[in-house]
């Protein structure tokens, strides 16, 4: 398949093929037999061992940090990643910048109360389907994706059944912070007590978008042709401020003595040459200087 960088080929005929397929190039591979040193028990395959691990180990100071970042902690929540923590606290209704361990604390009292004597095994399973827990939901809600394979990169089908899926993680109107580590984290309400500084952002909702009347539209103005427009409101144009000023000039009345001011009088008019006088001197003009230029 598509983004298998490691391929394990059995030496049938045909052979089959055991692939680690990566899109986002985020997972890594290493040989052994378990899971690394640091990493806790499956939140799937190891449920039990995965709840004893964490209700055992609350004094850690891991659990003095919002409980949004300690789901990501791979020690104790092995499996969690950034949109089943969204959708586990969104079910739960828990805010996830609350302190961890005030949320787990919670979960040593329901387990003592669990393990009361006088309630059958029917009634165990029944209060836990009708009110589970951040542990069991840890458990379960991974198993919905794997259950349906709702994440399938080679197929736009179940991409989409798997955003159908989803209640909270990238869902429209729903809040969303960036916790300590630099992740996002979506949820609704409250963030909690924990929060980082600064407004939740809102997912935008998908608004219709209101289509003008191509019938009627309206032009373009741009800010130049609004200056020039409001220059000719105000200002006049040149050629009439000029036409103004000569109407002024003749109608303002003259001062100061007649005597002093000398009468200017046109010159008289000179007769006008004929054609051919004045071609036959531009040839004499020529010729005379050709004679007196030199060589």
């Amino acid at each position: 398949p598509r983004h298998a960088h490691l391929r394990f080929l059995t030496r049938e005929s045909p052979p089959r093929a055991l692939c680690f397929v990566d899109p986002r190039r985020f997972g890594s591979w290493r040989l052994g037999d378990a899971w690394q040193p640091e990493r806790g028990p499956c939140v799937i395959s190891e449920y039990q061992a995965f709840r004893e691990n964490v209700l055992k180990n609350l004094d850690d100071r891991v659990f003095d940090k919002p409980i949004c970042e300690v789901l990501l902690n791979q020690k104790y929540f092995n499996g969690i990643g950034n949109y089943l923590r969204a959708e586990i606290l969104y079910r739960l209704k828990i805010p996830p910048f609350e302190k961890a361990r005030t949320v787990l604390e919670a979960l040593q009292e329901q387990e003592k109360s669990k393990k009361d004597p006088s309630l059958t095994l029917s009634k165990k399973v029944k209060l836990r389907q009708e009110n589970p827990d951040l542990l069991e939901l840890c458990h379960t809600v991974p198993k919905e994706v794997i259950m349906a394979e709702l994440l399938d990169p080679e197929h736009s089908d179940n991409y989409a059944a798997f955003k159908d899926w989803l209640q909270c993680y990238l869902v429209p109107g729903m809040s969303s912070l960036r916790d300590r580590s630099g992740r996002t984290i979506w949820f609704q309400g409250e963030p909690g007590p924990m929060a980082p500084k600064g407004e939740p952002r809102k997912t935008p909702r998908k608004s219709p978008q209101v289509k003008a009347d191509p019938e009627a539209p309206s032009p373009k103005v741009t800010p130049r042709a609004l200056k020039q427009r409001r220059r000719a409101a105000v200002t006049p144009l040149k050629s009439e401020v000029k036409e103004k000023e000569k109407e002024e000039e003749a109608d303002r009345p003259r001062t100061g003595r007649a005597h002093g001011r000398r009468k200017v009088t046109p010159a008289p008019a000179l007769p006008e040459v004929p054609l051919s006088v004045r071609r036959s001197r531009r040839t004499s003009a020529r010729r005379g200087q050709g004679e007196t230029g030199s060589p």
